[in-house]
């Protein structure tokens, strides 16, 4: 185990008061607890972290006991969010050892992928049981040093993701570290180790175990965060784009989808790096796109109207979509109502200027227009051009439709 004096890496004032409050009322309470994971290894590389994570050998139900406004979450990892003023720090108790039977505390499947872990242990112990390197360094902020048991401290200066023992078991204890390898990689411009990145393909048919909720999550933080674009191609080198959104692999041959899904990607990670808002609906749309345009030209071949055929593509590729990755109407919806809205911005009508101006999708049905005219400038120049105008024309009433109110849900009287 290495330890470094932290002065000589890390400047104490970028800590959060929060997290370090946390840590010495359990120190001052008998307890071993340290600042852990992303937030030692950003501020080692000179970021700003958002979120500061504390590890602790008190259990769950003795952190509780020491703050008040806490609570214990999660039934998989049994973990604690503290509230210290604005802020919501996440202790979790050392992980020990998992010796494969299954118990009250822990279980796992018949692949071997952990179903719930609530084995506790010793500090070391919790660091090999982390998932990367980068991400098993320890801050004590008590006696001002980092602890390193697994050559972080190293990986960092090398830049290098690395998985913490042997790849493929730890692939399939938990088959979402196989994203998370591709994500750090992205979020860092890091390497990959060569045993971590070609023990991927052997097991990468594992993701489609995992729970599409939890997928939908993964790829949140993937497309996100502010590199999502560098994800996406770490995704598609490491061969995981066709586990996790099979329907946009399917058409990365295709050099104006390759176009249309990369710009997307660019954009939203520009407007997150200017704090503007971005959703998640326009993202899909546009990743999506390739297979809703082929899909209904395939379609448009039986009899079926333009605007009938993109209807009933957004719906059958969305559909496809959901079993892997679990969209909430709350996007897969105005996702829908995007692409329907492609056939109106192609074919401008005049007495349906205003009311398509005022729908509230039109921004970003219009955005997607201007994707698909970068990738296929020839057909849809003029169309674009026309919007635009039509724009300048009538600002004020550009999406001004306002969202539609749900109904309140009946309450069911309850039999007697």
């Amino acid at each position: 185990m290495l330890e470094l004096p932290l002065d000589q890496r890390i400047d104490r004032s970028l800590l959060l008061h929060a997290a370090v409050s946390v840590v010495e009322r359990l120190s001052d309470n008998g307890y071993s607890a340290f600042i852990v994971g992303g937030a030692v290894r950003d501020l080692l590389i000179g970021g700003k972290p958002k979120d500061f994570d504390v590890a602790t050998n008190a259990t769950p139900e003795q952190v509780v006991a020491l703050f008040r406004g806490s609570r214990i979450i999660g039934r998989r990892f049994r973990i604690v969010h503290v509230r210290m003023g604005r802020e919501i720090i996440e202790v979790t108790t050392f992980r020990g050892s998992h010796k494969g039977d299954d118990t009250n505390e822990s279980k796992t499947s018949h692949r071997g992928l952990l179903l719930r872990d609530n084995v506790y242990g010793t500090l070391e112990e919790d660091a090999v049981r982390r998932d990367l390197s980068v991400n098993a360094l320890y801050l004590d902020v008590v006696d001002n040093k980092i602890l390193d048991h697994l050559n972080g401290l190293e990986d960092i200066d090398q830049r290098l993701i690395r998985i913490i023992g042997d790849p493929q078991t730890r692939y399939q204890e938990d088959p979402v570290r196989m994203l998370r390898v591709a994500r750090f990689a992205a979020k860092l411009n890091f390497d990959i180790e060569a045993d971590t990145e070609k023990s991927i393909v052997p097991v990468k048919h594992l993701l489609a175990d995992v729970p599409s909720a939890r997928l939908f999550d993964e790829a949140l933080k993937l497309f996100m965060s502010g590199y999502g674009l560098q994800s996406y191609e770490r995704l598609e080198e490491l061969g995981l784009l066709d586990v996790i959104l099979p329907e946009v692999a399917d058409h990365l041959r295709s050099r104006s989808a390759q176009l249309i899904i990369k710009k997307a990607l660019g954009n939203t990670d520009q407007r997150i790096a200017r704090d503007k808002p971005c959703t998640p609906a326009f993202l899909f749309a546009a990743m999506l796109w390739p297979a809703v345009e082929e899909q209904s030209l395939e379609l448009s071949k039986h009899s079926m109207s333009r605007p009938e055929a993109l209807n009933a593509a957004g719906q059958q590729v969305t559909q496809r979509t959901l079993q892997r990755i679990a969209i909430p109407k709350r996007f897969s919806m105005p996702m829908r109502e995007i692409w329907s809205l492609q056939h109106r911005l192609e074919h401008q009508s005049p007495k349906r200027i205003k009311p398509t101006l005022t729908l509230r999708r039109f921004r970003a049905a219009f955005d997607l227009l201007l994707l698909r005219a970068d990738a296929s400038p020839d057909s849809l120049l003029s169309a674009v051009k026309f919007w635009e105008e039509q724009q300048a024309l009538y600002p004020d009433i550009v999406g001004s439709q306002p969202e539609e109110k749900r109904p309140p849900k009946k309450r069911r009287r309850r039999q007697r």
